[in-house]
């Protein structure tokens, strides 16, 4: 996961995931226009096994997150770049700078699927537990990106056990995938998400959160 070479940057003129746009439009008279992209709706999953209480999170390296810390140790990278040819950026950073902690996640991009259908079928991919529709819970959906994409996410909570553990997950390779399955114990959840050298995704945070105001009482009654 953290060997990370020969990297170039190319203009993307096509993408199955991203469409970039522009729209013009008059807001209270005044003409303004706004660059945009279309992409997939998404499902995410707060995972607790609750046979060893933790959570039950993803770790993979995230091109974007590489490049932008890149960019503030080399801003001439895009500023000097031909947008229509390809460039090389030399001085790289270790490749951990671009590896994040995340819930497990995943696209919607299968019509015939239901949310909580595509959201089983990521746990089972990703980490490797085969979680039946009827044990998911909805939290809530949201929209993320809302300057660039828009797009919105639905986040499920789903409790496992080890007895359910039925593969190693890890994602598709074919797919390019490439995730650690991490466990952060329950008593360890509070200090790991506020600790900014382990860098995460907000929906750890807000997950973890929603935990701790929703099933940590219940397990103290318990």
């Amino acid at each position: 996961m953290e060997l990370i070479e020969e990297l170039e940057i190319a203009p993307c003129s096509s993408s199955q995931y991203l469409r970039p746009f522009r729209l013009h439009y008059r807001q209270n008279g005044t003409k303004k226009f706004w660059d945009f992209m279309r992409t997939h709706d998404s499902v995410s999953i707060l995972i607790f096994n609750i046979t060893r209480q933790c959570f039950i999170l993803v770790k993979q390296f995230r091109p974007a997150v590489y490049m932008c810390e890149l960019e503030q140790h080399n801003p001439q990278i895009f500023q000097d770049k031909d947008m229509n040819g390809c460039c090389y950026p030399r001085d790289l950073l270790p490749a951990t700078v671009g590896v994040t902690y995340e819930l497990c996640a995943g696209i919607v991009d299968n019509p015939e699927l239901s949310l909580e259908q595509t959201a089983c079928n990521e746990i089972l991919e990703e980490c490797g537990y085969n979680v039946p529709v009827a044990n998911l819970k909805k939290i809530s959906s949201y929209r993320s990106g809302v300057g660039v994409t828009g797009s919105k996410q639905t986040l499920f909570y789903a409790e496992v056990m080890d007895s359910m553990k039925t593969d190693i997950g890890g994602g598709k390779p074919e797919e390019g995938e490439l995730i650690e399955v991490v466990e952060i114990p329950l008593e360890d959840a509070f200090n790991f998400s506020f600790d900014e050298n382990l860098p995460k995704t907000m929906g750890v945070v807000f997950g973890f959160m929603w935990f701790q105001n929703n099933i940590a009482p219940l397990l103290q009654k318990k």
